[in-house]
This record gives structure tokens, sequence and C-alpha cells, in this order.
């Protein structure tokens, strides 16, 4: 689908006219929004707007990373935006010609439609007329770094919850969602950090035709990602100290275990030598002919047993 915003010589808004019947040299703007497009669509970017081979080839082969490329007069950004249900990125590519804007994605992205209702709401303005270009890419741009921050503060939460989780609770559970929370972290800085280096290059980048007049919205957005390559960057700190924090605990309760089990054994190791001495099937064994000789075994045995557990206690074996 192909949607089309334009802002005429007199000032006036045309929406959805059809891009093969519209000459750009007639309008002060335009905007073309290639969502899902077909083949047949996608053809248009070569036909109808003569893109640069190699940019039209980015378009097709996803997900590249987040980029700015010259091409004459037209610069061509790779951006990313996130779906939130798994964080997900999803690629948008920009065109930013003289006076037209060509956005080309391949999925229906809500920031882009929030965009999209912004600049026709306020395509009027005469702060819209002086740097279109410039202005709907800042637009789309800060829509698609807002729509990042939702996704690390949900990561967020559940890490505050799995923080007061109990300790009771099996430790492998608890790991393998320290683990998924880590990689989740880590599929976003593969988002944050390349988009926080595009927008350092936007932001210094001389040959962007009126970017020097909107520099301090795009530091305004850079300042975002700085914001959320921090935040993303503590949280994977957090995570690393919960997985030392489980990893400790596994080994406190081994150790708990095993010294339960050391105790029991080192009673019984006596208990058992005696049992053996007196199970051996020797002839002279005076022992064996004594009338309180079993009472006497076991009443020692127990007494000895108690004496262990007595002695184990007071030395904190217990605790």
């Amino acid at each position: 689908m192909i949607r089309t915003l334009a802002i005429t010589q007199e000032h006036e808004v045309v929406m959805n006219q059809p891009l093969q019947e519209m000459n750009l040299q007639d309008y002060t703007f335009v905007w073309a929004d290639f969502s899902r497009p077909t083949e047949e669509e996608t053809r248009l970017l070569a036909d109808y707007f003569h893109f640069h081979p190699l940019a039209v080839e980015d378009c097709l082969h996803v997900l590249q990373r987040p980029k700015l490329d010259y091409y004459d007069d037209v610069y061509f950004l790779v951006l990313h935006a996130l779906r939130m249900n798994d964080a997900e990125p999803l690629e948008v590519d920009l065109f930013l010609g003289p006076n037209y804007l060509v956005s080309y994605h391949h999925d229906e992205l809500e920031e882009i439609n929030q965009a999209w209702d912004w600049i026709a709401e306020h395509a009027g303005e005469r702060t819209i007329w002086s740097k279109p270009t410039v202005a709907v890419a800042y637009t789309v741009m800060d829509k698609l770094v807002d729509g990042y921050f939702p996704i690390l503060f949900a990561i967020e939460d559940e890490l505050g919850e799995l923080e007061g989780r109990s300790s009771n609770e099996p430790v492998d559970e608890l790991m393998n969602q320290v683990f998924m929370l880590r990689s989740r972290l880590l599929r976003l800085r593969r988002t944050f950090v390349p988009m926080r280096d595009l927008l350092y290059r936007v932001v210094h980048s001389h040959r962007i035709q009126g970017g020097s007049e909107h520099k301090l919205y795009f530091i305004d957005i850079y300042d975002h990602l700085l914001k959320l390559t921090d935040m993303l960057e503590a949280d994977r700190e957090m995570t690393a100290d919960l997985r030392d924090s489980y990893i400790s605990l596994n080994s406190n309760r081994m150790n708990n275990i095993m010294k339960t089990l050391t105790v029991i054994t080192t009673i019984f190791m006596p208990l058992t030598l005696i049992a053996g001495i007196y199970g051996m099937n020797f002839d002279h064994m005076p022992e064996l002919r004594m009338k309180y000789g079993y009472l006497s075994v076991l009443l020692f045995m127990g007494l000895l047993s108690a004496g262990m557990i007595f002695w184990f206690k007071k030395r904190g074996w217990f605790h």
C-alpha cells in the first residue's frame, strides 16, 4: 500500500493522491509511505524516484544495520522499530530528497501511523513548510525511539519482580528466566547502540540540508538513545548480579545438603564398624556368649550416636 501526503505551492494539504499521477516539482513537499508494498509498488523506488540500486537493494534485503548513506541529493537512512510483544527489530527505510520523503517498511507500524497523523495535523503550519523533509524525518525517528521505552520498561518490571521472588523457588527456573531476560536485553542492545551511533552521525552531519536548523531536535533523540543505552547496561548488570546470586544460592543449598549427608554418614560409620565386627563368623568371640551382650552393644551404639550428635551440634554443624 502506498499513501501520500503533499503540500502544494499554495500551502494546501493534499492527501492520498495516486503517486503515478503526481509531479514532484508541482509540490512544496511530498511524503510517500510504502507500507507492506507489493513488487509492483516496490519497483516505483527505481522507476519513479530513480533511487540508487544499492539503496533499493538494501530495502529488499532486511534486516540491515541502522546506517546513513549519501547518494547525490538523496540521503538514505535505515532505522529500526521494535515489535512490542517480542522486541524483534523491524526495518524502516527513509529516503530524504530535495522536496520529498519516502518511507519504506514491510510491516504495519504504529509509530509510522502516529508520525503520519501528527504531520497530517500540522502540515499547514509554517514550521513544517520551512524544512518539511527534515521535520518529517525527525518526527518518524522520534516516534520510533519513543516506542523503545515501553519495551525496556516492561523488562525492568520483570527484573524487579524476579528480584523479589522467594529464594525457596527452584533455582533452575529462576536462572532460566534470568538468561531469557539477558537474551532480550542483548537483542535490544543490537538496536539501541547502532541507532545511537546513527543519530550521532546525523547530529554532526553538515551534508543534510536543513539538518543544522533542526540540530537541537535530533540532539533530543540522541539524548533519549543515550538514556536507553544507560538503562540497558544497568539492567544487564542487574541480571548478572541476579545470576551470581542464584549461583551462590544454589551452591549454598548444595553445601547444606552435602553437610547433612556428611553428618549422617559420620554418625553411622562407627555403628557400621561395630555391626561389622560382631557380624563376623569366628568361633572364638567371647562377647557373642554374653547374656546381656546384645543389649550392651545396642546401648553403647546409642550412647555413641547421641554423643556424636551432641558434639556436632556444639560445633554448629546443624546451623
